[in-house]
């Protein structure tokens, strides 16, 4: 399993309407609040369905 931190930038499967494709985790728990990098939407996820949708860590908060 991936340890998911704040500030992380992560790529998902599916884009978002506005074709973008990375986000960045702005809380985590049983749901997460992620914002999109290209339109600056934040949703809320549950943590089961977010784990699933993660296809990969972009970059980390601090490397």
């Amino acid at each position: 399993m991936i340890e998911f931190r704040l500030g992380d930038v992560v790529k998902l499967r599916k884009q978002h309407p506005c074709g973008g494709d990375e986000w960045e985790i702005l809380r985590t728990g049983i749901d997460f609040r992620i914002r999109c990098l290209k339109c600056g939407r934040q949703v809320m996820i549950p943590r089961r369905k977010f784990e699933r949708a993660v296809r990969k860590v972009v970059r980390r908060l601090g490397e």
